[in-house]
């Protein structure tokens, strides 16, 4: 399925300052860039990188004396997923992974699943398989934490989202997350553009590693598991923050859109997800030959 992307950020300049952008589509096997056209006003110093940990694109901004700083982003992107019957996803032993998968069971900046093991085994503990914990985990998110704009922050922490109660879809994502690694599952956060999201925004979800595939979770319930574009993955969202700033800028405006470039789009109901997972990668042996 093909999807029209387009994304404008507004800034007021302080102070020569570096912002290093991720808003660009990744570009893989399994989503594939039609086109796109980036364009940064006004006209000052900028270059693509790409990350060797996760392959996420990064745009890096020198402002220069400008101040003022508009960038717009467009792309049409063909995004495959694959479904996956839930009687077929296998759990999967530590010992059978592969070292770039080992990464995302350890603890990060905002996902201290070292400090939720006991509450984690408590209310999840019970259920037999991995993908029956996942699905546990981010129904009882759903159902627990109230999605509720303004009550967080960019220090926020899994932690605190469970004593708190509230968040926005980062925090839901990273607390999903920290339980998964808690229950020794590997998870990694998913940042990207998502179709009729409300409010329209860039958006957070979780991928777990079960059965030798990511398959994408959405504690919010907020988007449509096949309208999803991927942006970035990475530990949590000190990784694919969509602005890092350097300097002294304020956003003063944003605007998000993401919506199918041909016809045919169905979103999956949540009566479909029950009967089969989502993947947005294609299958890949990252599981060690016994």
């Amino acid at each position: 399925m093909k999807f029209q992307l387009t994304s404008q950020l507004d800034y007021e300049v302080k102070f020569p300052s570096t912002i290093i952008f991720s808003v660009c589509a990744a570009d893989t096997h399994s989503q594939i860039i039609v086109s796109e056209n980036l364009s940064i006003s006004p006209d000052v110093k900028f270059d693509e990188m790409t990350s060797d940990f996760s392959g996420s694109r990064f745009i890096r901004v020198e402002t220069g004396k400008a101040q003022t700083l508009t960038l717009k982003y467009e792309a049409v992107v063909e995004q495959q997923i694959e479904l996956i019957p839930v009687e077929k996803i296998k759990s999967t032993q530590i010992g059978k992974l592969a070292g770039d998968i080992v990464p995302y069971l350890f603890p990060s900046r905002y996902c201290q699943s070292d400090r939720l093991g006991r509450f984690a085994v408590d209310y999840f503990g019970k259920h037999e398989t991995q993908y029956e914990i996942v699905v546990a985990i981010a129904s009882w998110i759903y159902e627990n934490i109230e999605y509720l704009p303004g009550t967080t922050d960019s220090a926020t922490s899994a932690f605190d989202s469970v004593t708190q109660r509230t968040g926005v879809c980062r925090d839901f994502a990273h607390l999903g997350i920290a339980l998964c690694r808690a229950m020794s599952i590997p998870a990694r956060y998913f940042t990207g553009y998502a179709h009729e999201l409300n409010p329209p925004d860039f958006h957070a979800c979780f991928e777990a590693y079960l059965g030798g595939r990511w398959l994408i979770f959405d504690p919010t319930r907020l988007s449509h598991l096949n309208g999803l574009v991927r942006i970035a993955t990475g530990r949590d969202a000190a990784d694919t923050a969509v602005a890092s700033v350097f300097g002294r800028i304020n956003c003063t405006s944003m605007s998000v859109n993401c919506v199918p470039a041909e016809d045919g789009y169905q979103p999956f109901s949540h009566e479909q997800l029950e009967q089969q997972a989502v993947c947005l990668e294609p299958a890949s042996k990252k599981i060690k030959d016994n």
